[in-house]
C-alpha cells in the first residue's frame, strides 16, 4: 500500500482542470503536480485518499519539448504551468475546454477553441492574499501553507514593493489581527486600493500606515463587522475603450469582483459586444457594469443590468448613472428571473461566479425568458460545461467558442459561449 512520503515512478497522461496531470499508479489514478502529458517523472506521495494519490513530481526521465526553466514554486497560488512553456498553456487550456464538454457536458465540440494569450507577468489587477504571523502571500494548492506571492510574477513591481512594505509594518508593529488582504488595480497600473480583514473584535485604526501608497484602505473586524476607510477612498478607477472611439468609464470598490487580466479585460468586453444581437438585453451578475455598461455605450437602447451583490451594485449605480438606456436592477438573480424580468429580452448575458449558473437560475431563466441568444462568460469550463448541457437540452443551440486566457501560469481560463434558440 502506497504511503505519504513514498516515491512512484508514473506517465503524466493529460491535464485536468485543477491544474494537476492525471497518471495511473497499481489502477489508482494519481493527480500531479509539476508534470506535463507524455512525461515520465518521479513523484513523492503527497497524500493518498479513497482510492486517488495526490503526488509532487521531484524528477523527470522524458522531459517534454513543452518544459521550460523556472524559479520558483510551481504550487505557489497562480503558478501551477510555470514549468510549461506557454504556447504550450494556451494549447493545454484548450484541451481542458474541450475535455469538460466532452466528459461533463456530453456534447464534443465541432472544433477547438482558440485561446486568446496574455503577457505572462504583471496581469493582475485583483488578488487576495492571506496573512499568517505578519506575513503576506498566496496559499499554495491544496494547502493553508503560505508562499511568497511576489515571486510567481503576476502582481505589478509597484504592486509587491507595497507588500513588502505592509509586511515591514505588521512585523515592526506587531500587528497580528490581520487575516487577509483584498488589493484592486486599474487597468493603467497607477491606482491601487486594499481592504483588510481582521480578527472580530480588533482595533481598525492602528492600520492607516498601511495606506502609504494606496488611494485608499479599508478595514473590516470580523465577517459581520462594518467597513471602515482608514486612509484615502478605497476605490479605484477604470476607462474601458469599447472602440470606434467609445469609452466606458467604471469606478469599484477594492472589495468588489472585477476580472482579474488588465490585458485581456478591454478585449473581452469587445468579443460580447460584438457578438451581441440588436434588442432588448440582460446582463446578469453585472458587477459594476463592465459589460452592460460598454453594450449601452457601444448603442444599445435597451439594457438591464442585474446585480444583487450591494457591494458591486453600488458601483453600478455610480457607473450607470451617465446612461439613460441602462436600467440597473438590484436584486439576485434567481429572484428577478422568477419575476419575469427578463421576459422580452433578445438577448441574455450571464457572468456567473465559478460556481456557474444556480439550478434556479437555469430553470428561471429557460422558463420564464427563453431568450433567443444566450451569451455565457465563464472562468471554469466544468460548470460552463455543466450548464451547457442545460441550454442544449432546451433547444438551443451552441453556436461559437472562444477563450482568453486571463490567468497565465495556472489551468483556469475564460471562455465566451453564444447559444442560439432554435426557432
Amino acid at each position: 500500500m502506497i504511503a505519504p512520503g513514498a516515491t512512484i515512478t508514473v506517465d503524466a497522461l493529460k491535464v485536468t482542470g485543477g491544474g494537476r496531470m492525471l497518471a495511473i499508479h497499481d489502477e489508482k489514478p494519481v493527480f500531479l503536480w509539476g508534470a506535463i502529458p507524455g512525461e515520465r517523472v518521479d513523484a513523492r506521495v503527497e497524500r493518498v485518499g479513497k482510492g486517488v494519490i495526490f503526488a509532487d513530481t521531484t524528477a523527470v526521465h522524458s522531459p517534454s519539448p513543452d518544459r521550460r526553466a523556472f524559479s520558483g514554486d510551481c504550487r505557489c497560488g497562480g503558478y501551477a504551468f510555470a514549468h510549461i512553456n506557454y504556447t504550450a498553456q494556451l494549447r493545454l487550456k484548450a484541451t481542458i475546454i474541450e475535455d469538460a464538454f466532452r466528459r461533463i457536458g456530453k456534447m464534443p465540440l465541432p472544433n477547438t477553441p482558440e485561446v486568446i494569450g496574455s503577457p505572462e507577468e504583471g496581469y493582475r489587477m485583483r488578488a487576495r492574499l492571506h496573512v499568517h504571523a505578519g506575513r503576506i502571500g498566496f496559499y499554495r494548492e491544496g494547502t493553508h501553507d503560505l508562499c511568497d506571492a511576489t515571486a510567481t510574477r503576476q502582481l505589478l513591481p509597484a504592486t509587491n514593493e507595497w507588500i513588502a512594505h505592509a509586511q515591514e509594518v505588521l512585523r515592526r508593529d506587531r500587528l497580528n489581527d490581520v487575516t487577509g488582504i483584498e488589493i484592486a488595480e486599474n487597468i493603467a497600473g497607477d491606482e491601487r486600493a486594499c481592504h483588510l480583514d481582521l480578527v472580530a473584535g480588533r482595533e481598525w485604526k492602528r492600520y492607516a500606515e498601511l495606506g502609504e501608497g494606496l488611494v485608499g484602505l479599508s478595514v473590516r473586524a470580523g465577517e459581520h463587522g462594518s467597513t471602515h476607510t482608514v486612509a484615502g477612498t478605497p476605490v479605484v478607477h477604470d476607462v474601458i475603450d469599447v472602440g470606434d472611439g467609445t469609452t466606458v468609464r467604471l469606478r469599484r470598490d477594492a472589495r468588489a469582483f472585477f476580472q482579474g487580466n488588465r490585458f485581456l479585460v478591454t478585449r473581452l468586453v469587445r468579443e460580447v459586444v460584438a457578438r451581441v444581437p440588436p434588442g432588448p438585453a440582460v446582463d446578469l451578475y453585472a458587477g459594476g457594469g463592465l459589460i452592460g455598461l460598454a453594450l449601452v455605450a457601444a448603442g444599445a437602447t435597451d439594457v438591464a443590468l442585474v446585480e444583487g451583490d450591494p457591494i458591486a451594485a453600488g458601483d453600478l449605480e455610480a457607473n450607470a448613472t451617465p446612461y439613460r438606456c441602462a436600467r440597473v436592477v438590484r436584486r439576485s438573480v434567481e429572484g428577478f428571473l422568477k419575476a419575469g424580468g427578463a421576459r422580452g429580452a433578445e438577448v441574455v448575458i450571464v457572468d456567473p461566479p465559478r460556481t456557474g449558473l444556480s439550478n434556479d437560475a437555469i430553470v428561471h431563466l429557460l422558463a420564464h425568458a427563453r431568450p433567443r441568444s444566450v451569451m455565457y462568460v465563464s472562468c471554469d469550463p466544468a460548470t460552463l460545461a455543466r450548464d451547457a448541457a442545460r441550454l442544449v437540452s432546451s433547444s438551443y443551440l451552441l453556436k461559437s467558442v472562444i477563450a482568453l486566457d486571463f490567468f497565465p501560469n495556472t489551468a483556469h481560463v475564460e471562455t465566451v459561449v453564444v447559444f442560439s434558440r432554435m426557432a
